[in-house]
């Protein structure tokens, strides 16, 4: 039987019923001959009202306690997808990091995995449990809990991937894979069915939400298959992985800029930079009357520096030019 690494993110799991859905995908999935790791986010909202309680006791709470505060969320979840699975006769077990054990270095809210056990999840999955996994969170040398960060969960399913040989890493979220740049903002991306690993972590680093830039540099490290799919029956998904060809431009990403009030529009490939691309981008912005303030090159990537008022817009401006309709 092969292993499947799953993880979800925290709007997959936003309320019983799409716990109970994402039960079903696992179940689905063992039933396909899989045994499975399911590594699970915080469900909805529930980091940031987390960090809002902490906030309304103090304007800097300590990194310590704020790691074990923060790390509720991910128990709560895997618990919650263990009943949902037992209520589908689907044996499963959920664990946190200092039961896998899942070990890291002592930077509590940004800590780095430093190695990962293996008898207890090898033995759950020897006794044909499906193993539930908080995602985020660690514990260190001295036995105290720690967070990985922002993407945290993305990390953990990788890292276990890597440690237990999975054939795949899924990562689901709420868009049907990786796309030209963010399609809830910009209607006419469209979807990549495969990237290197190197064109996504660069999509990643500038801004892309769909994995953490993190994830990817260790998928990249540990030859990590990472396929990016929606909850729904229909999803195609995208791949990231060695073998996949690299795009002339691959995609266009937002993110704020280092200077207040500005956010850099970046277009990545490796035919970037390129003055011949860069004239289209600006040119578009310009037609639509939108200021470009600085221009940033890189490899395989350029940035146009705009004002952050009209980000979105020139996302879709930049994409449009660079992607034009077929």
């Amino acid at each position: 039987m092969s292993l499947i690494v799953q993880k979800f993110g925290g709007s997959s799991l936003s309320s019983a019923g799409k716990v109970l859905h994402v039960a079903h995908i696992i179940q689905r999935t063992r039933a396909a001959g899989h045994r499975v790791i399911a590594v699970l986010s915080a469900q909805g909202d529930t980091t940031d009202v987390l960090l809002d309680r902490a906030h309304e006791l103090a304007a800097q709470p300590d990194p310590r306690e704020l790691d074990m505060l923060l790390a509720a969320g991910e128990q709560m979840s895997v618990a919650l997808c263990a009943i949902a699975l037992r209520r589908l006769d689907v044996p499963a077990v959920s664990l946190c990091a200092w039961q896998v054990p899942i070990c890291s270095d002592g930077t509590h809210t940004d800590a780095r995995i430093e190695r990962i056990g293996h008898e207890r999840v090898k033995a759950e999955l020897d006794a044909q449990r499906v193993v539930l996994v908080a995602g985020f969170q660690a514990v260190d040398e001295a036995g105290d809990l720690t967070t990985l960060g922002r993407g945290g969960s993305d990390t953990s399913a990788v890292a276990l991937a890597e440690a237990f040989h999975a054939e795949l890493c899924q990562i689901y979220t709420d868009v049907d894979g990786i796309y030209t740049t963010d399609p809830r903002i910009c209607p006419q991306a469209r979807r990549i069915d495969c990237l290197p690993y190197a064109q996504m972590h660069l999509l990643a680093s500038r801004g892309a939400q769909v994995l953490h830039a993190r994830s990817v540099a260790l998928a990249q490290r540990a030859g990590v298959t990472v396929e990016v799919r929606s909850c729904e029956p229909d999803s195609r998904g995208s791949r990231v992985t060695a073998q996949a060809p690299a795009a002339d431009v691959v995609g266009v990403t937002k993110r704020a800029g280092a200077q207040t009030g500005l956010a850099e529009i970046t277009a990545v490939g490796g035919a970037l930079p390129s003055a011949a691309h860069e004239r289209l981008a600006i040119a578009a912005l310009e037609r639509a009357g939108i200021a470009v303030r600085a221009v940033e090159a890189g490899a395989d990537h350029f940035a146009l520096l705009v004002d952050i008022g009209r980000a979105d817009e020139a996302l879709c401006l930049v994409h449009g030019a660079l992607f034009p309709e077929r």
